[in-house]
């Protein structure tokens, strides 16, 4: 079994990729489950998703310590994450940083140092910048593709299985982006 955390804030796309993922492994013939968490996500509050897949899933919920994989779409969310890596785990963090409302008043400061924590840390860990492979792709919104392509390099799917998962689930006048950003986000890892 395979145990996957998504996280990231309200406006990423982390339950659809998410859905990607889910999409992809029932097309391989695994159970799946899934659980989502989306807080104050509508003000760009905390927002993740576990997926679990493999031949008998009895829980969508991944315990600490459980999950294989986690992909973050924001820094912070990734210090949010770190007690459910199991030993040997990824941890796939984008660069980017979202102040959260505390930190816009004035009342925090974002936490400094947090890319060189986690790699010290978690061995497992990789930090992508995505913000040129975006830019290529001609859209921001298609982050969470970028990030799920740097996951697929991990997973054993064939790239046409991702690829019809991001057709059936993604509004047709936006596919090619995100199949553009699928395809920069595996070269990023």
């Amino acid at each position: 079994m395979k145990n996957v955390i998504f996280a990231g804030v309200g406006g990423q796309g982390v339950i659809l990729a998410s859905k990607v993922l889910m999409e992809v492994s029932m097309k391989n013939g695994f159970d799946v489950k899934e659980s989502e968490v989306h807080g104050m996500a509508q003000r760009g509050g905390s927002v993740d998703c576990h997926i679990r897949f493999g031949k008998d899933v009895a829980s969508p919920l991944i315990p600490k310590g459980g999950a294989d994989y986690i992909i973050c779409l924001e820094l912070l969310e990734a210090m949010r994450k770190l007690d459910y890596l199991k030993p040997g785990a990824t941890l796939i963090v984008n660069r980017e940083q979202i102040n959260p409302a505390p930190v816009e008043i004035g009342a925090m400061k974002y936490p400094e140092d947090i890319e060189d924590f986690m790699k010290k840390n978690f061995a497992g860990t990789i930090i992508v910048d995505t913000a040129e492979a975006l830019k290529e792709a001609g859209t921001k919104k298609a982050l969470n593709i970028v990030m799920l392509g740097c996951l697929s390099k991990f997973l054993d799917f064939k790239i046409e299985d991702w690829e019809s998962a991001i057709k059936a689930l993604v509004t047709e006048k936006f596919i090619e982006q995100n199949l553009k950003a699928f395809n920069l986000g595996r070269g990023l890892v």
